[in-house]
């Protein structure tokens, strides 16, 4: 799962070609890490089809809003740059993310 930052959110989420999965979190969000390990399993079933990046919105407050995430944990799947669904707070659970996945590829 590749680690992004404000700096290279453009260059691997919004220019990337295909399926990009971005799962937003922080550090002070206990639901957030507690979704980690299951996306993290996700990421190596399907890797193979989707891109699979983290966001620590601590440090990336303004692209969080930029990108409408307005709670957290968020999972957001983006194609050929452009945000095509989500799933947020109580709805991030590793099923609805996995469902949420089986409907694009």
């Amino acid at each position: 799962m590749l680690e992004i930052s404000k700096e290279t959110f453009e260059k691997e989420v919004l220019q990337s070609e295909g399926y990009v999965l971005v799962d937003y979190w922080s550090q002070g969000c206990e639901p957030c890490k507690a979704l980690m390990p299951d996306i993290e399993e996700l990421a190596e079933k399907y890797s193979d089809k989707v891109k699979f990046c983290k966001l620590d919105t601590t440090a990336a407050r303004r692209l969080a809003i930029k990108e409408k995430v307005l709670g957290l944990p968020t999972i957001a799947i983006y194609k050929d740059g452009k945000k095509i669904d989500e799933v947020t707070k109580e709805e991030a659970t590793k099923e609805n993310v996995e469902n949420m996945l089986k409907k694009y590829i």
